[in-house]
């Protein structure tokens, strides 16, 4: 099956999956709800929906691997492995907060071919696929390239992986820079701002594939600039991402690697 419909077949997951997500936070004081360590929680909302996904995505491509946060990997024999997010932001979710998304990507020998995004609670698709461009509801998306640092807002990620003194670093860096800085707690919607223009970057020293695979293809494919990375050696240990325009990504890997390099 050629990528593009795979892509739309994942879209149509995505929305499919958001839908049960969403009728479970509209119950959220019914919720079972565990953490798995600091400020990183897991929901029964997290499992249903990944399980969800899995179901469908094993029924339309039965020979496919499938990664997912939640669950164990499934190995398949076709060489594409669908990376998979049920509710990147779980925080937000359990805490009533409208900030979290359903997240597929798809990746062949170390490519990341193609990328969903879904926002269920403001009805927003973001899709790309390698070489055709991304999307916002169907609109294509294009980066602008002439924006500096303190033209906007940079979105910073922190998890219990990392060190706060490397984020402070980063944030008292940006704001000396004349810049903006915003943490929303889901990743991967940061990454999806940013291929829409509405964060000019985004940077983190560690986060793993399921967060970061689809939105640093969306990124790529709207214009704007991403690391060169392995897919599936992110999908083996994670890894730090920086994203932004053409006018401050240099820039903001300076900043980046001064924070992260101590």
């Amino acid at each position: 099956m050629p990528t593009s419909e795979r892509a739309e077949k994942a879209s149509e997951i995505a929305t499919a999956a958001g839908a049960l997500a969403l009728r479970y936070f509209r119950q959220l004081e019914s919720l079972t709800v565990e953490e798995k360590g600091h400020q990183d929680f897991v929901s029964q909302a997290d499992r249903d929906v990944e399980t969800f996904v899995r179901d469908e995505l094993s029924k339309m491509f039965p020979e496919d691997s499938i990664v997912g946060e939640e669950h164990a990997p499934t190995i398949g024999s076709s060489g594409f492995t669908w990376v998979i997010d049920p509710i990147d932001g779980t925080a937000n979710f359990v805490n009533g907060i409208p900030i979290w998304t359903v997240v597929l990507a798809g990746v062949r020998s170390g490519q990341t071919e193609l990328g969903v995004i879904y926002d269920p609670c403001y009805d927003e698709t973001y899709s790309a696929v390698a070489g055709q461009g991304a999307s916002l509801n169907g609109r294509k998306l294009q980066m602008a390239t002439d924006k500096r640092l303190s033209d906007g807002s940079i979105g910073v990620g922190y998890s219990n992986r990392t060190s706060p003194d490397v984020t402070c670093k980063l944030i008292r860096s940006l704001l000396d820079e004349g810049s903006v800085f915003q943490r929303n707690a889901s990743g991967a919607l940061s990454l999806a701002y940013v291929a829409a223009g509405r964060l000019l970057g985004y940077s983190e020293e560690h986060m793993n594939a399921w967060d970061c695979l689809a939105g640093q293809l969306l990124i790529s494919e709207a214009g704007g600039c991403v690391e060169e990375q392995n897919a599936d050696h992110m999908i083996a240990t994670g890894g730090r991402v920086i994203v932004g325009g053409k006018g401050v990504f240099k820039h903001l890997v300076r900043i980046s690697e001064a924070a992260f390099d101590g």
